[in-house]
């Protein structure tokens, strides 16, 4: 059985119209922040903190988040990850999710940060309700290197799979490997440093919403390169290049408050942090 540099049990359940927990562990180098509530709708927030200050080779983390029937949780991190120099042996982290009917899961990862020689493995496995609505989003940045040119990690994998009523329904793997030469070819990075990417299922999503976000998308951030996708499943994919943490961060923030409003019938918060 394989050492684990840090695990986390969350599960959330649903009473009287208010989202409470009914399971929380933590263990090494994974905790969480007591449970809050910064509005009245009953939604519980929980942050994830990372005492170790940061990622090293052959650290595995394991994550598994469960929500009851009803129940809503927003997940979100304390502080970026940084992934540092793995001379060995990759990071890795994997995440199981499960949403029962009708529940709310909205997951705002701060960025991963990949430093000169890191390499960075990244699973995550979503089993949800057909009923139930997911919001994910996901940044990564580059970290300092020697040459100070911004793109000396190895490899960065970030692998997402949700299965809607046990059943396959989306599969999203984004890899980036610098050595390889292409980080800047059509189709990648090309003129960009930074790359994020967002997920959202939920059954108020159809082709019409898709495409009315996507125009206010445009007039909202002209300068940046995005593409928007419909899933399979009600639902939409978008990935996002830009040259800063601080874009990518503005343009994740106005798709949560506008999908939030428009899909979740919820008011937008504010995730204080720093």
């Amino acid at each position: 059985m394989e050492k684990l540099t840090g695990t986390l049990a969350l599960a959330i359940a649903e009473r009287d119209g208010k989202s409470v927990p009914a399971n929380t562990y933590f263990q090494g180098a994974l905790k969480v922040m007591r449970p809050q509530y910064l509005d009245d709708s009953g939604q519980v927030v929980y942050f994830i903190l990372n005492p170790g200050g940061g990622y090293v080779g052959g650290d595995v983390y394991k994550i598994d988040v469960t929500l009851a029937d009803n129940a809503e949780l927003l997940l979100t991190t304390q502080s970026a990850t940084k992934v540092y120099e793995t001379p060995n042996n990759e990071v890795r982290q994997e995440t199981e999710i499960t949403l029962g009917k009708n529940s709310l899961l909205e997951f705002i990862s701060d960025p991963v940060i990949a430093y000169e020689k890191a390499r960075y493995v990244q699973q995550q496995v979503v089993h949800m309700d057909k009923t139930a609505s997911l919001f994910y989003s996901e940044m990564i940045t580059p970290g300092w290197a020697r040459e100070q040119d911004g793109f000396r990690y190895e490899q960065l994998l970030l692998k997402n799979q949700v299965y809607m009523d046990g059943k396959l329904a989306v599969i999203d793997a984004f890899r980036l490997t610098p050595a390889d030469g292409v980080l800047h070819d059509i189709g990648m990075l090309e003129s960009f440093s930074h790359v994020g990417s967002l997920l959202v299922v939920t059954p108020s999503i159809d082709e019409t919403f898709v495409h009315d976000f996507q125009e206010v998308l445009k007039q909202e951030f002209a300068d940046l390169r995005f593409g928007i996708s419909l899933l399979n499943v009600y639902g939409f994919s978008a990935r996002i290049l830009a040259n800063s943490t601080q874009e990518l961060e503005q343009f994740i923030d106005f798709c949560h408050r506008y999908v939030r409003q428009h899909c979740f019938e919820k008011s937008p918060l504010l995730l204080r942090k720093y």
